[in-house]
């Protein structure tokens, strides 16, 4: 059985009466690009720092690449790259300056590290830029730039801590672009985001936290056959009577429904076909109807339903 990359068993950090991570447990296999999500407050950025060794903690183990962190676990802090939320790169030097500065912490031969940095100014696509300034760049270069110091030395291990706040689409889209890029050339990565179409976009198995505790782990999919809540169903009918709304929500896997202003809402409990025994019915009654729509849970869903909170709200 392969050894995973990051392997914390019965994790618990507190601040004095506050538990910040309670019992937390998580496996990040070899080649994973990991969600980690989770509103403000739920433990994501402690553990992070735990993981990194940067926090003691009051109970639990951590292993990255099969062996313990420690604060001087230095062989093993060569093999990560860190991005975080906050742009960390120094303003008086260029853009080829800060990659060198921060590459040449790991890697020590010259040579070795120009062509290491020039593969990271290429990588994020910055070598227009390698004689300007951080002040001088746009939000989605600076970003681009603050992901070229974390990953210049090629680490096996990458976290990216919301690494596409505030930026244009245009530049999200590169970063997440070159996210997967990492990935396949064979980086395992931890993403955390409040932007659940990123997630959903390129994490292969996620993790939800809430309340220091792991709450939920799986793929998106798997995440979405764990809640009560599946397809959402809206169809025009200008004519339905208070019997018609008793009969629909005698129908398989019905949850919930609502009729207002010619607009039928139904939300589905699981279940197949449920659109089609719908329609079905609909048409038996003889009853016109116009537009439909119908829509799969969202991992927005899935957090609501497991936190009772809108990640969205929290970006």
């Amino acid at each position: 059985m392969q050894t995973p990359v990051i392997k914390i068993e019965n994790l618990v950090k507190r601040y004095k009466d506050l538990i910040a991570i309670d019992h937390f447990n998580i496996e990040i296999r070899e080649g994973e690009i990991f969600g980690l999500l989770g509103p403000n407050g739920s433990g994501k950025t402690t553990t992070i720092n735990c993981i990194l060794s940067l926090l003691s903690f009051d109970k639990g183990t951590i292993e990255v690449f099969g062996k313990t962190m420690r604060p001087d676990s230095y062989d093993l802090k060569r093999q990560i790259g860190i991005v975080m939320q906050n742009v960390a790169v120094f303003n008086t030097l260029t853009v080829y300056e800060n990659i060198d500065y921060f590459c040449g912490l790991y890697v020590k031969e010259k040579q070795l590290r120009k062509k290491y940095v020039e593969e990271a100014l290429a990588f994020v696509e910055l070598e227009p830029f390698r004689k300007f300034y951080p002040k001088k760049l746009s939000g989605g270069l600076l970003r681009r730039l603050n992901i070229a110091c974390g990953i210049a030395h090629k680490p096996k291990l990458i976290i990216l801590d919301e690494p596409t706040v505030a930026v244009d689409p245009q530049s999200r889209n590169k970063i997440l672009e070159g996210i997967v890029d990492l990935n396949k050339k064979g980086a395992t990565i931890i993403y955390t985001s409040h932007y659940m179409e990123e997630v959903e976009q390129i994490c292969t198995r996620i993790a939800i936290m809430d309340g220091g505790k792991n709450i939920a782990a799986g793929s998106a999919d798997e995440l979405k056959q764990m809640i009560k809540k599946s397809e959402k169903i809206k169809i025009e009918v200008p004519m339905l009577s208070e019997t018609h709304l008793e009969d629909i929500r005698l129908l398989p896997h019905i949850l919930h429904v609502s009729y207002a202003d010619g607009q039928l809402n139904i939300q589905c409990s699981g279940g197949r076909h449920n659109l089609v025994h719908i329609l079905e019915y609909l048409q038996r009654q003889g009853l016109s109807f116009d537009r439909v729509y119908s829509e799969l849970p969202t991992l927005n869903d899935v957090f609501l339903e497991m936190t009772g909170k809108e990640l969205r709200d929290h970006a």
